[in-house]
């Protein structure tokens, strides 16, 4: 793959957002380097770069909650990747199905369009 429309950082990745191909729901962020990105696309499992770690690991390999790749899409400056998914189990660490569920609360309520 030709990465020259992928805007790398100074640590050479890019984050990887993980979305739900049937539900549309946000699982994860993580981060891809050129290597991760290689190996997703070889093997159809997402494989992220582990900045704590320092080295690739695939999305389910320790725990079986695996993401199989659907699509791959990047935004329009080239600096985030879209993963679509089907997810297998969950996708965050503490057992929830999506990293994100907590809420910061919004002063002033919710006409703010939530």
């Amino acid at each position: 793959m030709n990465f020259a429309d992928l805007k790398f950082n100074d640590q050479g990745l890019i984050p990887a957002i993980a979305q739900d191909v049937n539900t549309k729901e946000v699982l994860m962020l993580a981060w891809m380097n050129p290597e991760s990105i290689e190996s997703t696309l070889k093997t159809g499992k997402a494989t992220y770069w582990s900045r704590s770690r320092n080295k690739l690991w695939i999305k389910g390999e320790s725990s079986g909650n695996y993401q199989r790749i659907r699509n791959i899409l990047y935004d329009c400056d080239g600096d985030t990747l879209l993963l679509l998914v089907e997810q297998t189990g969950a996708a965050c660490h503490t057992g929830s199905r999506t990293c994100f569920y907590r809420e910061i609360p919004i002063e002033g309520g919710k006409e703010n369009g939530r």
